[in-house]
């Protein structure tokens, strides 16, 4: 029976902490899973990588067998990694669990391997050849615009999703999803549905499909977080003496009271008119004092007794004492 380098297996040295023994299973379970990858014998290779793993990842069995490999390093071992030369992937499948039980006797996960103890991304049973886990999630972005987000919409969704065929092969095909987006949605939130994603392997569960919202840019609005920021223009006039001006939101117009004597930039706040739920944000208004592009006359003239009437008001005073 061939001896099972697990260090080789996982591309480690002996001396290698816990946490680059899980960072190299990661990795190789990644490169391996028989749902994605086009290495050969990418399922055999996973089945390795699962059982190195399982013992170099518990102390008291990777102390027992550090003892083992200790005492074959005198004798120069043998090969370790893969199937040996000329060896069908059943013949591979059923040595290494051979391997397996004669060093740690029942098994994985308190069970004998050919009872499917062992327990990786689903059950597996190395044994009877049985491969099971769980299936890939998958992501999606989903653009909105501002007004679906805060409403709540319905989505029909057609993706390029990855499904298996009869015999465990790997293909893409269309998949049509009728998605209901809730009200109170913001940028960068998930929308899980669960088990919608690519599907399990020999039984395993479906993974899931995550919805990632994107906003779509407004004409009106500009997006701080949950808050929308809106630029409101306002006649001199306006800003001068006070007003109640109409001012849009995304589900419907609201009359907002300016306050005399407001200035250019002056922020005005209307609570709960922004975006998302608990809580939601404000609607923050900018005002922008406005000239008309040409006056009248009499308007001229008014500006005139405007200026002599405020002669003593120098906008620029501030900049004065700065020089």
């Amino acid at each position: 029976m061939e001896f099972k380098d697990y260090y080789k297996v996982l591309g480690l040295a002996d001396k290698a902490t816990q946490a680059e023994v899980k960072q190299a299973y990661r990795k190789l379970a990644r490169k391996y899973h028989p749902d994605v990858s086009k290495e050969k014998d990418a399922e055999a290779k996973f089945k390795e990588v699962g059982e190195a793993y399982e013992v170099l990842s518990d102390v008291e069995k990777r102390a027992e067998y550090d003892q083992i490999r200790a005492l074959r390093a005198a004798g120069g071992g043998r090969r370790s990694a893969g199937a040996g030369a000329g060896m069908s992937d059943d013949e591979a499948s059923r040595q290494f669990s051979d391997f397996f039980r004669s060093v740690f006797g029942g098994g994985m996960a308190g069970e004998g391997m050919a009872g499917s103890g062992f327990r990786q991304a689903g059950a597996s049973d190395w044994g009877g050849r049985s491969f099971s886990h769980r299936g890939q999630d998958m992501h999606h972005r989903l653009a909105l615009f501002l007004e679906e987000a805060v409403q709540g919409v319905q989505r029909t969704l057609k993706l390029e999703m990855p499904a298996a065929d009869a015999r465990g092969q790997m293909y893409h095909k269309t998949k049509t999803l009728n998605v209901k987006i809730p009200a109170g949605v913001v940028a960068g939130q998930r929308i899980r549905l669960a088990g919608q994603g690519g599907p399990g392997h020999s039984g395993g569960a479906a993974g899931d499909l995550f919805l990632e919202i994107e906003l779509v840019p407004h004409p009106l609005f500009a997006v701080d977080g949950r808050d929308l920021l809106l630029t409101l223009p306002l006649a001199p006039w306006e800003a001068a003496l006070g007003a109640k001006v109409e001012v849009p939101t995304l589900t419907g117009s609201v009359n907002l009271t300016i306050p005399k004597g407001s200035v250019g930039g002056k922020k005005l706040r209307l609570k709960g008119r922004g975006l998302g739920r608990n809580p939601t944000g404000d609607l923050i208004v900018t005002v922008q004092v406005t000239l008309p592009a040409h006056h009248s006359a009499r308007a001229e003239a008014l500006y005139r007794e405007l200026a002599e009437a405020e002669s003593g008001f120098n906008p620029r005073k501030s900049l004065e004492k700065g020089l």
